[in-house]
């Protein structure tokens, strides 16, 4: 049975949208159609901005609310989500081909912990302090919500990712307008499905499925306050551009390029999970992968065959399958992206240790063999270039200034790893490299904690009270001084 959509999610109940257009979705498995969703048209962004900045406006609404009485509101918006999660799972791993265990953490169960975490830290923080001053008098600084949010989320994890934006963001009393990526949109019609049933006021959460171009009307708003953008280097630089020209605050949370510095003294064998973990996890298809594994000479030919057989043994399959490791990338577009990468790499001297195929008894689905190059330079398009699918370079290095300067070789600069039998070798290693995270042993992305990039990898922070402060503007009253 088809999941079909014909209403939209705008001013807090589903409603017909202006055009004709749909958004059809196919399962990237065994390209049958999954169901359908309106296509919004700018008319419908028109609305569903109007809606936000009406809800935004009031001065009784929701962003005058204490932040208690939005958490009450909050809180039944994650148990919504909860009671969804299996669902949520499900629709997401049958739309993108993320493994379903992957997806129950990731769509189902993240979600609503960050809803749980920033609508505690709105009412943990203080909202404003008064300073004394130096020149007579004070000065009272109040932290209000920024207004009216544009948040444009990719395919790959698009719950987790739109969480990033909305836990923040509405904690903060900011009212939103998300634009979910046409490949997954099944999931992003279930979520306004939670949000009315939790109450969230009207106007508050507006959801509007498109295309890109739907998306640059939408950045480009008049009446939008602040922009939040996950998805390629390529988009964030025009949408920067839009949003410089207009003075607008914006986040980009793009590509990415990460290595992964094997030390001498590593011992991967032991840690094989917890390595797949950073390099091939969901298909390959998360932006702060670690696709470049940097490995020492003197134990080169030996770490380069324990990844290989580490990529050998995955197992693919349905991404419902709760045995499935790698399920299928998420189009044919994709998978022919992937595949030119791979011969390109070998066009330019790298050598296939396993993989560079397409799996032998998975004849339907976009599948891509697990791939492993040897033999990598780091100036190598393969080595340089994002390629977003289940492609690891191994490069070798001869010591670990090299493999620190190896790593910091690259355009990106978001994820990364360090893997040592020494912790506090790893940290020395990991703070040389040039990138907004990094983990030793593993990579695990932490509510409490700043996630984001550096050069090309992307403006600004998601998660931690950063995360939070990214939707709040200062305003400073300067209090009269006292009287003689």
């Amino acid at each position: 049975m088809t999941i079909d959509y014909d209403q939209l999610y705008v001013g807090g109940s589903f409603t017909a949208p202006a055009g004709r257009g749909t958004i059809a979705v196919h399962s990237p498995l065994t390209g049958d159609r999954l169901g359908s969703v309106p296509e919004a048209d700018e008319t419908d962004i028109d609305r569903a901005v109007a809606a936000a900045r009406t809800a935004f406006d009031d001065p009784q609404g929701w962003s005058r609310w204490t932040p208690a009485r939005r958490g009450e509101v909050l809180e039944r918006f994650a148990v919504a989500l909860e009671q969804r999660g299996a669902e949520f799972s499900r629709r997401v791993s049958i739309q993108n081909g993320m493994p379903i265990t992957l997806a129950q953490a990731f769509e189902g169960g993240f979600p609503p912990v960050l809803v749980r975490y920033f609508a505690r830290m709105m009412q943990d923080l203080p909202q404003e302090e008064t300073r004394p001053g130096m020149l007579g008098g004070a000065s009272r600084v109040i932290k209000e919500p920024i207004g009216v949010v544009a948040a444009i989320v990719p395919w790959n994890v698009p719950q987790a990712i739109s969480f990033l934006k909305l836990g923040p963001s509405l904690a903060a009393g900011c009212t939103v307008v998300l634009k979910p990526a046409p490949e997954t949109v099944l999931d992003a019609m279930l979520l306004g499905e939670a949000a009315a049933e939790a109450g969230l006021p009207d106007g508050v959460l507006n959801i509007v499925p498109g295309g890109r171009e739907l998306g640059a009307y939408l950045i480009s708003h008049p009446k939008v306050d602040k922009v939040s953008f996950t998805g390629s280097t390529a988009a964030g630089r025009s949408i920067a551009s839009t949003c410089g020209q207009l003075l607008r605050p914006v986040t980009l949370e793009l590509g990415g390029k990460s290595a992964a510095i094997v030390l001498d003294d590593a011992n991967l064998s032991q840690q094989l999970e917890a390595f797949f973990g950073v390099t091939l996890l969901n298909n390959g298809q998360i932006c702060w992968l670690n696709s470049r594994v940097l490995a020492p000479r003197s134990r080169y030919a030996e770490i380069v065959d324990t990844i290989s057989d580490l990529a050998s043994s995955v197992k693919l399959g349905d991404p419902l399958d709760p045995s499935t490791q790698m399920g299928p990338l998420v189009s044919q577009r994709q998978r022919d992206r992937v595949e030119g990468y791979i011969a390109k790499g070998l066009s330019e001297g790298a050598r296939i240790t396993t993989g560079g195929g397409r799996p032998a008894g998975l004849d339907s689905g976009w599948f891509v063999e697990p791939t492993i190059f040897a033999d990598v330079d780091n100036g190598s398009t393969i080595a340089q270039e994002e390629i977003f699918g289940p492609v690891l370079s191994v490069i070798p290095y001869s010591t670990e200034d090299e493999a620190v300067a190896i790593a910091n070789q690259s355009d990106y600069g978001l994820g990364g790893s360090v893997w040592t039998t020494d912790p506090e070798r790893g940290e020395a290693v990991a703070r040389r490299v040039q990138s907004g995270t990094i983990g030793i042993n593993a990579y695990t992305n932490d509510p409490t904690a700043p996630f984001g990039g550096i050069k090309a990898s992307g403006l600004g922070r998601e998660m931690g009270p950063e995360g939070l402060a990214a939707y709040q503007v200062y305003k400073t009253i300067y209090l009269d001084p006292p009287k003689a």
